[in-house]
């Protein structure tokens, strides 16, 4: 009988990481320091020596690191905060949480990243902040959105939650997502590429002021304890977690290009099926001055629910990101949006289906996974 193909194997991940991990955790359990500390800001160093950044502020989760930055940069009451509308939830409850509003732009049907002439377009002038996504690990069309953001005073808040070690060519060289704009944020969730062992998240700018608010926001707004300036959030980052996720940072680009390798022998051997040549299937593109890591191998395909059922069926992982999108989620019906407002995304939602691409997948794997939608289509 054939064996069971997950969508993400974490196991097979901490195999090779069993005895350093179970070290570090053991120093921080007979230190009995817990919460931020030295452990801590020796992770957010090496966050902000891999991205380039000046600063790295811990906090508990990417949700809270959308939510900090926007409250960093004063955004509240009254104001917008413009995204996309394909993306996980926190994309746009951050905007929520801090008193203001998201607001929509259509994405590239292509790249399932923002487009920048829908963002112009939707620009208004209550918006106060540009929240591209980096979706599925490969950058947004930064080039363009920076300028816009530029030539409008915006700033740009970078929501890296799937793409720390993505990079993006610009004039100055290869840059990292989450450090072109003015802020960035990570996520440390388990599934992404750097995961932990629970929530944690991480905030990158090389703004002096935005660091010291980001810090002090984290920790009920206060630069010591009993005196509070702001009125802040309990979002710290645990040390348990910053010596976890410090010593797999080391491993993190052998396993970008662990997926990125998985992804291309999923591209060649799909092409060889025929199947995007007869359309049935639409593999990933890989935007030229971007690199991809992979985060999701994301299709467009026919009959998307049923071909759910048949993966199943053998036992293949696989996942649907996402398939409502967020101006269409009830919660968010108060902001106007209808059907059809923004067709590039509703179209992604009904064909989108994400396959195995961790980078302890086996060749042998990957052919369970093409066998079974070339039987799927036949």
């Amino acid at each position: 009988m054939q064996k069971p193909v997950p969508l993400l194997d974490l196991k097979a991940q901490f195999d090779g990481l069993r005895e350093p991990v179970y070290e570090a955790i053991r120093e921080v359990v007979e230190s009995q320091g817990f919460v931020l500390g030295p452990r801590v800001e020796a992770f957010e160093a090496d966050v902000a020596a891999y991205t380039g950044a000046k600063h790295a502020i811990g906090c508990a989760s990417g949700s809270d690191a959308l939510i900090l930055a926007l409250a960093a940069l004063e955004i509240g009451e009254g104001d917008q905060v413009l995204t996309s509308p394909f993306s996980f939830f926190a994309s746009a409850s951050c905007a929520y949480r801090v008193g203001a509003r998201p607001i929509f732009a259509d994405i590239d049907a292509e790249t399932f990243n923002l487009d920048p002439e829908s963002v112009e377009q939707a620009i208004t002038d209550r918006t106060k902040a540009l929240m591209p996504v980096h979706l599925f690990g490969q950058c947004a069309e930064m080039e363009s959105i920076g300028a816009l953001a530029e030539s409008k005073g915006l700033p740009v808040v970078e929501d890296a939650a799937q793409a720390l070690g993505a990079r993006y060519e610009t004039d100055g060289g290869l840059r990292m997502a989450g450090a072109i704009g003015g802020i960035g944020c990570y996520s440390f969730f388990p599934s992404k590429n750097l995961g932990g062992f629970g929530d944690g998240g991480m905030v990158v700018t090389s703004d002096d002021a935005l660091a010291e608010r980001l810090r002090i926001l984290r920790v009920h707004g206060g630069r010591q304890m009993y005196h509070h300036p702001f009125v802040g959030w309990n979002s710290r980052l645990d040390a348990l977690q910053a010596v976890v996720l410090q010593i797999k940072l080391k491993h993190l680009d052998a396993w970008s290009e662990g997926r990125a390798k998985n992804a291309a022998r999923y591209d060649r051997w799909f092409e060889e099926t025929g199947l995007p040549t007869e359309g049935k299937i639409k593999l990933p593109v890989r935007m030229p001055r971007a690199r991809h890591i992979f985060n999701q191998y994301t299709l467009r395909v026919e009959q998307r629910d049923a071909l759910r059922e048949h993966l199943a069926g053998r036992g293949i992982g696989q996942s649907v990101y996402y398939p409502v999108p967020l101006h269409l989620q009830e919660c968010f019906a108060e902001l106007g949006y209808r059907e059809g407002d923004f067709p590039r995304a509703e179209q992604a939602c009904k064909e989108v289906i994400s396959l195995p691409v961790y980078p302890e997948l086996g060749e042998e794997q990957q052919r369970v996974v093409v066998d079974a939608l070339v039987d799927f289509y036949r």
